[in-house]
């Protein structure tokens, strides 16, 4: 396995291999010199409906024929590929996944203030459902 994502070229753009780079969202990659030299040389461009890009890890679903070219990711940009090439039952779960970090975050800090607001300990945990050692946790930080 490679550290690398990579793109490619499909010769059937609806062959179910990779996703194109524009499903993914912006990728930093896709601004370099060397990628758009590597389409200039391809005779293709950025937004081409044979322009494919797989995670490291899928690599070798990449035909042998196929024209390549590895791409770093960057940790958001390697998560929103993955989360696109997952399969439908998989991305449901962690689009759940998701929501819960974004709704945890700052959770820490949501505590603390409660509790220097004056919001009793056990209320705190009967709101968020938190153990209330979790909720006591927050007034020593």
């Amino acid at each position: 396995m490679t550290d690398d994502a990579y793109l490619f070229l499909v010769e059937d753009p609806a062959a179910p291999l990779g996703v194109p780079p524009t499903a993914v969202g912006e990728l930093a990659c896709m601004d370099t010199t060397a990628v758009r030299a590597w389409l200039d040389a391809q005779g293709t461009s950025a937004t081409s409906p044979h322009l494919r890009v797989v995670p490291p890890e899928a690599t070798q679903s990449i035909p042998e024929h196929a024209e390549r070219l590895p791409v770093p990711l960057n940790d958001e940009e390697l998560s929103r590929l993955r989360h696109r090439t997952a399969p439908e039952s998989i991305a449901t779960v962690e689009n759940e996944l998701l929501a819960y970090r974004t709704c945890t975050a700052g959770r820490a800090e949501l505590l603390t203030r409660a509790l220097a607001a004056g919001v009793a300990p056990h209320r705190i945990a009967e709101l968020t459902g938190e153990e209330l050692t979790t909720v006591t946790a927050a007034a020593g930080r």
